[in-house]
């Protein structure tokens, strides 16, 4: 195992900076996340730390060496590809040895490496047969395998499930999580699907326009993003959204907003008077549900009710907005009813409509 930290890194293509000076490190034994919409830069982060895009600044260091400079093959890493990168001619067996007879590894090591690591993923029945008489999994399978039989100091993790199916990809993330809990390997893992981020990583480093935007454990990002991008990139349903002001009027500050007159916590002396955003996950709203402990948002018309299975969401209209309130599936809300909205005292999130970043609270660390 090997941390990697990365010191100051940028990356230019011509005039355009698609990494603009990033720093953060990952563990040792650690699976961190790179989480991001398209063209935000983690895959150009990754393939800078594997060697295959070369750094215009900043310094990279895998274990105790710097290794902007290094060739790939001196790196000591091993990159999963989205799209298999298997050679269609050989068999599994062979896609699996490849790099070790590269290395020049005695044909019974090499056999005896082959077969411990298919038999870790489950392949073995498989050896023999060529990447095309293989279904998407097992594909993965095999070039997971292929990366594992090497030991190397890091695993580099390129959208590995994006091209299986819904199931499969919730088996095969299970299957990821287990491999990490029994070898160990440092593993930086990209991807854009936040599902995938919040239930495999140690932490997340939400990045976009090139930057890190928040890093942490993924349960302090959802509960306490930095900024409007962090918390509407993460939850499902997307977090509700209301845009107000905030003012003072001789006692607590107070979040307005058509139809909606809230007292916020912690003071925000900072912000009164300034134009804001609140937001709010859908769990923390509820329809006709007073009580203590909850603060009223007025009235709202139900125009649809999504049934999940064990959740229920209604998506309401409001005079501030439509919002997405998580309900129980066995009420009854008929699209065209009116029903009174309500908020968890102390669940909304406010943040500054010009910055964006969130305010009140302490502010959340952006790289923790």
């Amino acid at each position: 195992m090997a941390s990697i930290v990365l010191e100051h890194v940028t990356k230019r293509f011509g005039n355009v900076v698609v990494v603009d000076d990033i720093s953060l490190e990952v563990r040792a034994g650690e699976f961190l996340v790179l989480l991001g919409p398209s063209g935000c830069g983690k895959t150009t982060t990754l393939r800078m730390v594997a060697g295959l895009e070369a750094a215009s600044e900043g310094i990279i260091r895998i274990g105790d060496r710097e290794a902007q400079d290094l060739h790939p093959a001196d790196r000591d890493v091993a990159m999963v590809f989205q799209n298999y990168a298997l050679y269609p001619h050989m068999s599994v067996f062979d896609n699996m040895a490849y790099g070790l007879r590269r290395r020049g590894m005695p044909r019974a090591e090499i056999e005896r490496q082959v077969q411990s690591t298919a038999r870790l993923l489950q392949i073995e029945p498989y050896l023999s047969r060529r990447p095309s008489q293989l279904s998407g999994g097992q594909r993965q399978r095999v070039a997971l395998g292929r990366a594992i039989v090497r030991h190397p100091a890091a695993f580099l993790m390129d959208e590995p499930l994006s091209n299986l199916d819904a199931k499969l990809r919730v088996d095969m993330r299970l299957e990821l999580t287990r491999l990490h809990a029994e070898l160990g390997v440092t593993t930086m893992y990209v991807t854009h699907d936040q599902v995938e981020a919040m239930t495999m990583g140690h932490r997340i480093a939400v990045m976009d326009a090139g930057r890190v935007q928040q890093l942490g454990p993924p349960l302090d990002l959802y509960r306490q993003p930095a900024n409007l991008f962090v918390a509407t990139f993460l939850g499902t349903p997307g977090i509700n959204l209301v845009t107000g002001q905030l003012v003072r009027a001789g006692g607590p500050v107070r979040f307005l907003a058509p139809g909606i007159d809230v007292p916020v916590t912690n003071p925000l002396d900072d912000g009164t008077g300034a134009a804001a955003v609140m937001g709010i996950r859908a769990k923390d709203l509820r329809l006709d549900a007073p009580g203590d402990g909850r603060l009223a948002l007025g009235q709202a018309v139900v125009e649809i009710v999504e049934h999940l299975g064990a959740e229920s969401f209604a998506l309401v209209r409001h005079d501030a907005a439509r919002m997405v309130v998580q309900v129980d599936p066995d009420a009854s809300h008929a699209p065209g009813s009116t029903a009174s909205v309500s908020v968890s005292a102390g669940a909304p999130l406010i943040f500054d409509a010009a910055s964006g970043m969130r305010l009140g609270g302490g502010r959340p660390a952006l790289l923790a």
